[in-house]
């Protein structure tokens, strides 16, 4: 995969109602193998504006982060991350892999909540914020210690719903390789979900976790990563 001889940087890209220190334990897995890495703060995570930042604000966020970095780039998203990188990893940029992690990984037209079957006549949320799931400790964070889980459940911020009613108008996977990393033992997005969407990926990979194994799993997602590069 590694066509330049740089060896690449991992840009991580978080999901929804996160921000990018989740990636912590992950980055310095990576770093104990040799590998460089950079993250993103996604501007639909936190405090929002008016009207309230989409997947497009998102998509610059994460093409802006690309231009910053020197030589190759391998994307890795995360759960909603993936809609947001779908339409910045595109023909032209570094990205020479995108991981999708347990992501949602659109074709051209869809949205998150097209995804899932919702309706998406009606006009875009400009304000409103979505409510993280109801149970966050179970469902993003079910093979977690107690403590841990609760650290990163408090670590949580709002996220746009307007994020989720954007459909990309660019599906990288089209045109750049990519990996999708099914999580097997995940309680927010289906298991049977992550296998329709990895048929579009290049190639597929399983992590026997919850959904957020950058944090429940780091040194075994750091291994996984290093055998992309």
């Amino acid at each position: 995969m590694s066509a330049a001889n740089a060896r690449p940087t991992f840009l991580l890209v978080h999901g929804a109602w996160h921000r990018s220190t989740c990636w912590a334990p992950l980055r310095d897995a990576l770093a104990a193998h040799g590998l460089r890495s950079r993250t993103v703060d996604l501007p639909s995570a936190g405090p929002q504006g008016t009207p309230t930042a989409g997947v497009y604000d998102d998509a610059e966020e994460i093409a802006a982060q690309l231009r910053r970095i020197e030589g190759p780039v391998v994307l890795v998203a995360h759960s909603y991350g993936g809609i947001p990188a779908a339409q910045a990893a595109t023909e032209g940029s570094d990205v020479v892999h995108a991981v999708y992690l347990a992501a949602y990984m659109p074709a051209e037209g869809e949205s998150l909540h097209g995804i899932h079957g919702r309706d998406q006549s009606g006009p875009e949320d400009l304000t409103g914020t979505s409510p993280v799931f109801f149970d966050p400790r179970t469902a993003l964070y079910g093979d977690m210690p107690e403590d841990q889980a609760e650290r990163a459940v408090g670590q949580l911020v709002e996220q746009s719903l307007r994020s989720f009613q954007q459909p990309v108008t660019r599906a990288a996977w089209r045109t750049v390789p990519s990996t999708y990393v099914i999580c097997e033992r995940d309680w927010a997005l289906p298991p049977t979900l992550q296998e329709k969407m990895s048929t579009r990926a290049t190639h597929v990979k399983r992590l026997a976790t919850g959904h957020s194994p950058f944090l429940s799993a780091p040194e075994e997602l750091a291994v996984l990563l290093h055998e992309i590069d």
